[in-house]
C-alpha cells in the first residue's frame, strides 16, 4: 500500500507540468474560438502568466507551443505570440450552425446582444444610440455617490430604492395607474421582472396565455419553465377577442402576458374599448393580466393601459428604463397588490440577493432633474419623425405594414415578393444587413411566415434599401 501510495505520487508529479501546460492551452483555445482574443491580438508575456499564476515558465512555453501546433498563435521574434488569423475562419461553423438554427430563441437574443459596428441590424429591439447617448451617464456618477456612499457597498432594500419607488409612483400616476411605493419592487429590468412572475405563478404544466406574435425572451422563460404556452392572435387594434373569450373557458389560463402599448414585434396599441372587454374577460374568468410596457416613455401618457383601468387589482405592470435611458443599467419594476409585491420582493431577495443600489440611485437622480422631460420629449419627436420616414420607404417598395400608428419603434411588415423572412434574412447576412425574422416571434417557430419585425430608427440606414434591393432583384420580385 505505501510502495503504490509513493508510484502513484511519483507518477502524478511526473505528469503535471504537462498536465497544466495542456489546460493552460486548452483555456487560451477557448478564449479565442470565443474571440474574447481577437486575430491579431497579443497574449499574455510569458513572465506574466508564470508570475501571476506561479507557473514555471517552461510549462508556459509548452502551452503556447501547443497553440502554435494547433494553429491558433504564431510567435514574433522579439514581440510574443499573437493570435492568427486563421483562428476567426475556424469560428465560423459556429456562426453558420447559429444562422441554420435561427428560428432558436437563443440565437435571436444572441443577435441582439452583439455588437458589431459594421452590421445592419434592421430588426434591432433598441432605439439607436445616438437617441440615448444624450443622457450623459458619466455626468451622473459623482451626484450618485453623494445621495450614500456608504450604502453603495451593501445590499438594498428587498423592494429596491425608497426614493426611487416614491419617483415610480409620480411617474405611474402620469399614467392613470394609482400605485404606493410598497406596491412596486424594482428589478434587474423588464426582463427580469418577467421572470419573477413566471417563477412565482408558473408551475410547470401550468397554462398562459400570450401574444402571438409576442416578445420571444417570454416565450424562453415559460418553456424554460415547462408552461403550457397558448398565443392569442394580435390584432392591429389588440388581441383577438373572439380567440380569448373561446380560449379562457376551454383552458382555464391563470395568467395573460400582454403589452398594451407599442406592441412588440407588431408595433400595435391597444383600443380603449377593446381594453374594457379584455378586463370584463378577466374579471369573468378569473384571470390574471401580465402588461408589460418597456416603451412607455417614447408613447403619449393618455395611451389606454389595463393597469390604468383596472387600478392593479387583475393586472400586474411591467416597466423598464432599458430602452429610455440606457439597457446597461438594468433597471425595471413591477407595480402590483401590495401582498403580492412583497411576496415578489421576498422572492428576489432569495434569488438575487437585491437589485443593483448603483444604478436605481443613478435613474433616481436622471429623474429628479428636468432634463427628463427635455429627454423623454426628445425620443418622442424623433420616434414620430423615424416612424414616418419608415412608413414612407415601406410604400414606396410595395410593402405591407400591419400596423400605423404616430409612433412606433416597430413595424410589422412583409416586402413584395417574400413568403419567408427566414430566407430572406440568410440573403441579407453576406452584405452586413440582419433582419428579426417573424417566425421567431411565434410559438410555432418552424411555420414560414412572411413578416418580419423592422426599427423604425435603422431602416431608413441607406444600406437597408440598398440591400434589400440587391436581394429582391436576386431573387426576381
Amino acid at each position: 500500500m505505501v510502495q503504490w501510495h509513493v508510484n502513484r505520487t511519483i507518477t502524478i508529479a511526473s505528469t503535471k507540468p504537462a498536465s497544466i501546460a495542456v489546460t493552460l492551452a486548452d483555456s487560451f483555445e477557448r478564449q479565442i474560438r470565443d474571440r474574447a482574443f481577437k486575430p491579431g491580438d497579443k497574449l499574455p508575456s510569458l513572465r506574466e502568466l508564470a508570475q501571476h499564476h506561479g507557473y514555471a515558465k517552461n510549462t508556459v512555453v509548452a502551452a503556447f507551443e501547443l497553440l502554435v501546433s494547433r494553429g491558433l498563435v504564431e510567435p514574433r521574434r522579439g514581440a510574443g505570440y499573437f493570435v492568427r488569423a486563421l483562428a476567426e475562419s475556424k469560428a465560423a461553423p459556429e456562426e453558420a450552425g447559429s444562422l441554420g438554427r435561427a428560428m432558436d430563441i437563443v440565437w435571436m437574443m444572441r443577435e441582439q446582444l452583439k455588437s458589431r459596428p459594421d452590421a445592419l441590424s434592421v430588426g434591432d429591439g433598441f432605439p439607436p444610440v445616438e437617441w440615448l447617448s444624450e443622457t450623459r451617464l458619466d455626468k451622473y456618477h459623482h451626484k450618485v455617490v453623494r445621495t450614500g456612499l456608504g450604502a453603495l457597498f451593501r445590499y438594498g432594500d428587498r423592494f429596491g430604492y425608497q426614493p426611487l419607488r416614491e419617483h415610480l409612483v409620480r411617474k405611474l400616476a402620469d399614467l392613470g395607474i394609482g400605485a404606493e411605493p410598497r406596491q412596486i419592487v424594482l428589478t434587474h429590468g423588464a426582463n427580469d421582472a418577467l421572470d419573477m412572475v413566471v417563477r412565482y405563478f408558473v408551475p410547470p404544466g401550468a397554462t398562459v396565455l400570450v401574444d402571438e406574435p409576442g416578445y420571444y425572451p417570454l416565450f424562453g422563460k415559460l418553456k424554460l419553465a415547462d408552461a403550457r404556452i397558448i398565443g392569442v392572435p394580435r390584432l392591429a387594434d389588440g388581441p383577438d377577442l373572439e380567440a380569448l373569450e373561446a380560449l379562457l373557458p376551454a383552458h382555464k389560463p391563470r395568467l395573460f402576458f400582454t403589452q398594451s402599448v407599442a406592441h412588440n414585434p407588431t408595433g400595435s396599441d391597444l383600443a380603449a374599448g377593446k381594453a374594457y372587454r379584455v378586463l370584463q374577460l378577466a374579471q369573468k374568468h378569473d384571470l390574471l393580466i401580465v402588461e408589460n410596457d418597456p416603451l412607455a416613455d417614447f408613447k403619449p401618457t393618455s395611451m389606454p393601459r389595463l393597469a390604468a383601468i383596472d387600478q392593479l387589482d387583475r393586472t400586474i405592470y411591467i416597466g423598464t428604463f432599458s430602452k429610455s435611458f440606457s439597457a446597461a443599467l438594468r433597471v425595471g419594476f413591477i407595480a402590483c397588490d401590495a401582498d403580492l409585491a412583497s411576496d415578489l420582493a421576498d422572492l428576489k431577495a432569495l434569488v438575487h440577493g437585491s437589485s443593483s443600489e448603483y444604478c436605481e440611485r443613478t435613474v433616481d437622480v436622471i429623474l429628479s432633474e428636468g432634463h427628463y422631460q427635455r429627454h423623454v420629449g426628445r425620443l418622442r419627436q424623433r420616434l414620430g419623425a423615424a416612424t414616418d420616414n419608415a412608413v414612407q420607404l415601406f410604400e414606396s417598395m410595395g410593402a405591407k405594414v400591419f400596423a400605423r400608428t404616430p409612433q412606433s419603434l416597430y413595424l410589422w411588415a412583409t416586402l413584395p415578393g417574400v413568403e419567408d423572412s427566414l430566407q430572406l434574412t440568410r440573403e441579407l447576412l453576406p452584405q452586413k444587413v440582419v433582419l428579426a425574422p417573424g417566425r421567431i416571434f411565434c410559438l410555432d417557430s418552424a411555420a414560414v411566415s412572411p413578416w418580419s419585425r423592422f426599427n423604425v430608427g435603422a431602416v431608413v440606414d441607406p444600406r437597408f434599401a440598398k440591400a434589400l434591393q440587391a436581394a429582391l432583384r436576386q431573387r426576381g420580385a
